[in-house]
């Protein structure tokens, strides 16, 4: 049985202020929580993971004593009714992990030889989990975030990567001082009336704008593009969603 104050700082999480304050994120579920616990005993891991607690039900943890050997002093074991008070999920799901969210420098050298994907604005959290989830597909290794992005560690972001969060680092910076600092790269932009992106000479090694899912990429962003490019339409849809339209992109890049 968890304490009032245990299952009140865990229901904190849910906001991002506090995931701020104690510096910690919520992973749920069964699938990913194992890949969670096999990344933390992979010692070729992408990047190391810190592990604070883990809650799951009696069962969860009896069917999964191999994986959590080496955490037996933070599995705490819960009822249904307790990890339904503390899930972030309408049907909570055996199991909740909460983290250490990731401190990342900026690797500048992987970023001047890869794809990277500058996310302007994006509002919807499961959109940017889902990016993320994209960009693990297309092994583009770095996702930057505008300072106005939906938090990588809402707890429906984290639940969209599938797991990508692992693998893919993300980063909450600044975009126009990002593409000053990476001006020899080109940068290239969906917008309306752009040369169409299967007919557009493309670089492996770019930075790659997606736009706010209502109003495209901001006024400052637009500046930074070299190249705009567009996705051609047969249909009559007024406009992609900001995921769909990043997939898309993403694999007319990789496929060069």
């Amino acid at each position: 049985m968890l304490s009032k104050a245990k299952v009140k700082y865990l229901n904190s999480l849910k906001s991002k202020k506090f995931r701020q304050k104690y510096n910690n994120f919520v992973a749920e579920g069964d699938k990913i929580a194992i890949e969670i616990l096999k990344n933390a005993q992979n010692p070729n891991a992408a990047f190391s993971i810190e592990i604070e607690a883990i809650y799951g039900l009696s069962d969860w943890i009896k069917n999964h004593q191999d994986l959590l050997q080496p955490f037996q002093a933070i599995i705490a074991e819960v009822d249904n009714a307790t990890l339904k008070k503390i899930s972030s999920l309408q049907t909570p799901n055996q199991v909740l992990i909460v983290l250490k969210q990731f401190d990342f420098d900026l690797p500048t050298a992987q970023i001047q030889t890869n794809l990277t994907l500058l996310l302007d604005e994006i509002q919807d959290p499961g959109n940017l989990g889902t990016i993320m989830r994209i960009a693990d597909w297309f092994g583009i290794p770095n996702v930057i975030c505008s300072t106005n992005c939906a938090d990588a560690y809402n707890p429906k972001t984290i639940q969209a990567t599938m797991g990508a969060f692992l693998r893919v680092r993300t980063f909450r910076l600044n975009l126009t001082e990002f593409c000053r600092n990476f001006s020899a790269l080109p940068v290239y932009g969906a917008v309306l009336g752009g040369e169409n992106l299967f007919q557009t000479k493309l670089n492996k090694n770019a930075l790659i704008v997606i736009g706010n899912e209502g109003k495209g990429i901001s006024p400052d962003m637009i500046q930074q593009l070299t190249h705009r490019i567009e996705i051609p339409a047969n249909g009559q849809a007024e406009s992609l969603n900001a995921a769909i339209a990043t997939g898309i992109i993403c694999a007319a890049f990789r496929n060069l």
